[in-house]
């Protein structure tokens, strides 16, 4: 599909809408490399693209650091805005065109929390892509903070998360209420026990999940507990924490049920309910309330909700809907 610049003349610029994907992906990625990975393309195809998007426009719209990937110049700052612009309706172009037809279609642009990205999103997107194979989904892992930026740009549709963190500029529809449990190696003086009360797990070694957010949400469930926790360890990858855990480096906290019994190394993990009542957190999806959602978007949001309901939704194994 070609695009021209403003107005039909035999002047007027001509490139594609696959030259500006490239172009602004390479933007975001801030390297060729890591733009072909996003776009599942090859780098010499993503070069290629972006070297004739400059040779039509007459601008150079990238300063090219050896070994440090790229940036923008003054220039392609501007047109990366541009750019967006007009993928934005161009997709939106498509959205209705597969809303015409009652049928959704089209890009699906996702954001996903890190923590719950490999537990709960292919499971998901699996059996909505069943159903709906002329969606075109694209996803993106990140911390809370990240997505909450990503969505207020509208570089995402939606964001598979929790409800910390949010504000009214983002409407969540729960799926799932995950208390939180602890999770201790087979090892651990307390693995035996079918349920601990918080206090009594402070006095042992503590791994932390060390997450903007998600740090703060277990430093709250001490707090109301009225104990400071012991920590030894601390990692922003939750399958590292469960191996130092399996491994007898202490316990930690959760709520996503990932990975079965086994941490990544094979060792034994065991799950413990805690005693008392805590504060849970809401599994769900955010959609910012400045744009209004695509058929696609929509759709993804019933499935998932049809699949809460019918406890079918991956990693909420246990959990209590909303």
């Amino acid at each position: 599909m070609a695009a021209g610049g403003a107005g039909n003349g035999a002047g007027s610029p001509r490139f594609t809408l696959r030259q500006l994907r490239c172009f602004v992906a390479v933007a975001e990625a801030g390297s060729v490399t890591g733009a072909a990975e996003a776009l599942a393309l090859s780098p010499s195809s993503v070069s290629a693209a972006v070297a004739q998007l400059e040779q039509t426009l007459g601008l150079s719209l990238f300063l090219r650091h050896h070994a440090r990937g790229v940036t923008p110049t003054r220039a392609g700052e501007r047109v990366l805005q541009e750019a967006r612009e007009l993928l934005r309706r161009a997709g939106a172009l498509g959205n209705l065109a597969g809303e015409l037809a009652r049928v959704p279609a089209g890009p699906l642009a996702i954001g996903c929390l890190v923590t719950l990205a490999p537990v709960v999103l292919p499971g998901l997107l699996a059996s909505f892509l069943a159903r709906f194979p002329a969606v075109e989904p694209r996803f993106r892992e990140a911390d809370q903070a990240t997505l909450l930026e990503l969505l207020g740009e509208g570089r995402i549709d939606l964001a598979l998360t929790y409800d910390l963190g949010l504000d009214d500029r983002v409407g969540f529809t729960a799926l799932a209420r995950l208390p939180p449990y602890a999770l201790l190696g087979e090892t651990h003086p307390l693995a035996a026990r079918t349920k601990v009360p918080l206090p009594e797990l402070a006095a042992h070694p503590y791994v932390l999940l060390d997450l903007p957010l998600s740090r703060e949400y277990f430093a709250s469930l001490f707090a109301a507990a009225g104990v400071t926790p012991r920590i030894v360890a601390r990692s922003p990858h939750f399958e590292l924490v469960r191996s130092l855990v399996a491994n007898g480096f202490g316990w930690t906290l959760a709520n996503i049920r990932a990975g079965g019994d086994r941490a990544g190394d094979g060792r034994r993990l065991l799950a413990v309910e805690l005693e008392g009542v805590h504060r849970a957190t809401a599994l769900g999806l955010a959609i910012p309330r400045r744009f209004t959602p695509s058929r696609a978007a929509h759709a993804f949001t019933e499935h998932a909700v049809e699949l809460a309901a019918r406890s079918r939704l991956p990693g909420a194994a246990g959990s209590g809907t909303v």
